[in-house]
């Protein structure tokens, strides 16, 4: 599958048959809604993770960006996917993922997938998200990262789910994108 239309076309049916559900959920958020989205069966579907890395790249593709991550658990899966096939692809970015809180024993690392010697002090950094309500988990991570010298770049979401992130991102001078938007899975 070339076509990029035609790609985003097929990832959106797999979302929509893996990952979207219409059921009173309570989000990470704390909001409370009639509809969610579980990206996990999307992002370890054979086609949807092949899919999703695949536009997560071509949205980066000849950008200056070096390191790829974001907050455990969405974007772990996420960047793996996007490391592979920008290898792949010719244009490598690194990976990482944020902790929520750092391990408690080992290295007690917050960032992980970085190697002893390696930083990412002055490195460009894209944060990814599998869904995005408010904003505020990517700002953690963008936070995190921040700490270790890096300068982020943007935001990007597999789904955003037009409650507020915009907004909270324009808010703080950060490029925020998304692959979807909630409204194109609730008019199916």
């Amino acid at each position: 599958m070339t076509d990029s239309r035609t790609r985003r076309e097929r990832l959106a049916d797999i979302i929509f048959q893996r990952s979207f559900g219409r059921a009173k959920v309570v989000l990470a958020s704390g909001r409370e809604s009639d509809f969610y989205f579980d990206m996990k069966p999307t992002m370890l579907d054979p086609e949807g993770a092949g899919l999703i890395a695949r536009e997560f790249f071509e949205a980066l593709k000849g950008s200056d960006t070096q390191y790829v991550g974001g907050l455990e658990m969405g974007a772990v899966p996420i960047t793996g996917g996007v490391c592979q096939i920008s290898f792949e692809l010719g244009q490598p970015f690194r990976g990482f993922f944020v902790r929520k809180q750092a391990k408690g024993h080992g290295a007690k690392k917050l960032v992980e997938g970085l190697t002893r010697t390696e930083s990412l002090s002055g490195k460009k950094v894209v944060i990814l998200e599998d869904v995005t309500t408010t904003g505020e988990s990517a700002w953690k991570a963008i936070e995190a990262i921040r700490e270790t010298g890096a300068d982020v770049t943007a935001v990007i979401s597999i789904v955003d789910r037009e409650e507020g992130a915009a907004a909270f991102f324009a808010d703080k001078g950060m490029t925020f994108r998304s692959l979807f938007k909630a409204s194109e899975f609730l008019s199916r």
